[in-house]
């Protein structure tokens, strides 16, 4: 039996604390830093989505991840000029994996702050600098080229946490876990997601193309390392909304399309044009635009402005950023459950939503699938639950 003493638990007062694998090797390298429960949590979780997803798309793919749930996931697309700015990317060309990662953050650069970061690839010099910016705790990825792990052993004054993880592992059949003394014990989910579950296309609509099926593919996957309920929503090959932990399926709905909004407001010219002034810590920067967004006036009364911006900036009405949100289309949702009712469509479709992929089976089935009808909107039973616990 191979194991690795850790400080604590979830809280402080969680002592011993471990990791341990018996009859084996455990199948991960610690590389820097002492990584703890919660992050060993997040780094296998994480690990496993950004595995499922380059094995069913053959693209990079990258995690951000908190508290066991993705705060963004992305596929390795180049990045826009736009994405480039509201991302807070570097300049210059960068690797697959290195905008995987920038935009699986740029999902929701706030929820994203201090993350567990995934990479399905060897993490390269790119995607290092990158992470090297940002508050994070920690990376899990296949390799590092030497420059890479050279450039993370600096940061965090040495103690950044950099886990190596065997790509070919794969785990034993059955898993355990144990809640107050009492053991679990249920077979490993290892249901593979891919193009045959988006067969069941089952509105007036049909249309989907590929770039939907991958972003379907992306929803789903997303979803299977998500605490449920969840709801995801994506657009152009990474997350822009998830809604994770909710107890009803509207509230997730409308927690992820909120966070889709948000992600869209990101991108409106005013926002685009706030003038920060030199030096501003990233986080501060991150936390002004939310502001902003929120309630532009908060910024504006009291000179709440002055130390973050240049200049006291313009009102953004509320008015401004509805008329804003109408723009957004061509985005996907996948659901870990059926929608039992026809208004998590009618959120959905405030989003931009065109393309639904989740299990079926309600006995309202019949009402959600008439709601896409009225909207035009594409959607796929895939027959499947994903629920994750």
């Amino acid at each position: 039996m191979t194991e690795l003493e850790l400080k604590y638990g979830c809280n402080p007062n969680q002592k011993p604390s471990r990791i341990y694998m018996e009859g084996g090797e455990l199948p991960l390298t610690v590389l820097n830093g002492k990584p703890g429960y919660i992050n060993f949590m997040d780094a296998l979780n994480s690990w496993q989505l950004v595995k499922a997803l380059k094995a069913a798309t053959g693209l990079p793919a990258a995690a951000s991840f908190k508290h066991v749930s993705p705060a963004g996931a992305a596929l390795g697309l180049p990045l826009s000029d736009t994405e480039r700015r509201v991302y807070l990317a570097p300049e210059g060309e960068l690797s697959p994996i290195a905008c995987a990662y920038i935009r699986a953050r740029g999902a929701d650069r706030l929820c994203s702050f201090g993350d567990w970061a995934a990479l399905s690839d060897t993490c390269d010099a790119d995607t290092a600098r990158f992470l090297a910016l940002e508050v994070s705790d920690g990376v899990i990825a296949p390799g590092y080229t030497p420059e890479a792990l050279e450039i993370l052993k600096t940061k965090r004054k040495g103690g950044y946490n950099v886990v190596q993880i065997d790509p070919d592992y794969t785990p034993a059949p059955i898993e355990r876990r144990t809640i107050y003394g009492i053991t679990f014990e249920q077979g490993y989910n290892d249901l593979a997601i891919d193009e045959a579950m988006l067969a069941n296309l089952v509105t007036k609509n049909r249309e989907l193309p590929q770039a939907a099926k991958h972003d379907m593919l992306l929803a789903l996957i997303t979803l299977k390392y998500t605490q449920s309920n969840s709801v995801c929503y994506v657009k152009d090959g990474m997350t822009i909304g998830v809604g994770a932990g909710q107890q009803s399926r509207i509230h997730c709905t409308r927690l992820a399309g909120n966070k889709a909004d948000i992600w869209w407001l990101r991108q409106h010219p005013q926002v685009l044009d706030l003038d920060f002034v030199d030096g501003i810590r990233r986080p501060d920067r991150d936390n002004a635009i939310d502001l902003y967004i929120a309630d532009s006036t908060q910024l504006t009364r009291e000179g709440a402005w002055e130390g973050i911006l240049k200049a006291c900036p313009p009102e953004l009405t509320p008015a401004m950023k509805a008329e804003w949100i109408t723009r957004l289309s061509g985005v996907t949702l996948g659901s870990d459950a059926f929608f039992p009712f026809g208004d998590n469509v009618e959120r959905a479709k405030q989003s931009g939503v065109q393309y639904i992929a989740q299990p079926g089976g309600s006995i309202r089935d019949d009402q959600v699938i008439e709601t896409c009808d009225k909207y035009g909107i594409t959607m796929c039973f895939t027959g499947i639950r994903l629920f994750h616990h």
